[in-house]
Order: C-alpha cells, then sequence, then structure tokens
C-alpha cells in the first residue's frame, strides 16, 4: 500500500521552487530598488552649475562671464581665478522684489583670498539681479543674472 505522505525527495523539490519564486522576486524588488536609485541620482544631477571666475584670465577685474541666465533652482559657482581678495554681494536695489539680498550675499567682509575658493548660490525668484565685488566695484567688477 502507497503512503499518501510525500517522499522526501518531493518535498525536497517543492521546497526548492518555493525557494526559487522567492529568490526571483527579490531579485526583482532588488532589480527595481536599483533602477529606482539610479533614476534619482541621474534627475538629481540634471540640475545644472553656472560657473563664475572672479578675475579674468588676463588679470583684469571682472567676473567672467559678467552677463549670464540660469535656471530657477540652478546653482552658481563663483570662483576666485586670481590672487586678489574678491566677493560675491548681490545689490539689494537691483534683484526682484521679496528677495533678501542679505541671504544670498558674501558679507562685506568674507572674502576669497585664494586662487580656487569658491562660494555657491541658488537663486529661485525669477528676475534679474546685480552684483559686485565690494573691494573692486569701482573698478568696474559687476556682473548681472537673469533667473528664468
Amino acid at each position: 500500500m502507497r503512503s499518501s505522505m510525500p517522499s522526501p525527495i518531493s518535498q525536497a523539490k517543492a521546497s526548492a521552487t518555493k525557494t526559487d519564486v522567492h529568490t526571483k522576486a527579490s531579485l526583482k524588488e532588488v532589480g527595481a530598488a536599483v533602477v529606482a536609485t539610479a533614476m534619482t541620482a541621474m534627475l538629481a544631477s540634471n540640475a545644472l552649475a553656472q560657473d563664475v571666475l572672479l578675475g579674468a584670465s588676463d588679470g583684469s577685474l571682472a567676473f567672467v562671464p559678467n552677463e549670464f541666465s540660469v535656471s530657477s533652482g540652478d546653482k552658481i559657482v563663483f570662483k576666485n581665478n586670481a590672487g586678489f581678495p574678491h566677493n560675491v554681494v548681490f545689490d539689494e536695489d537691483e534683484i526682484p522684489q521679496g528677495v533678501d539680498a542679505s541671504a544670498i550675499s558674501m558679507s562685506e567682509e568674507d572674502l576669497l583670498n585664494a586662487p580656487g575658493e569658491t562660494y555657491s548660490v541658488t537663486l529661485t525668484e525669477k528676475g534679474s539681479y546685480t552684483f559686485y565685488c565690494s573691494p573692486h566695484q569701482g573698478a568696474g567688477m559687476v556682473g548681472k543674472v537673469t533667473v528664468k
């Protein structure tokens, strides 16, 4: 008479099949998580950065470029290109209404003293912003950014 109990071999096969199904499901979940993480990183890296040199390569006191446009939320990186001390101050009378110039400017006492030092700002309010280097404003070191 045959027993209705499954043999150890059939139990092992059934168990292996269940494990394979769970492993496949887990791998799918891990794969989906990896794809989602990669897409998030790609989207985050799509935020652009605008580099602006403080001091031209020929030694002139200028922002390079001195006029440019960015999209709202783009990062602007001001980089000291010379040995002169520079800063970035936004003119409170030449920025969109409601924007706090002190919140987006360096203080007039803080300076980027060495080549390669940077100051970064992200502007979100659309409009035109005029900025200057306070030690060299009289020499014409002024710039303008338009946020679209």
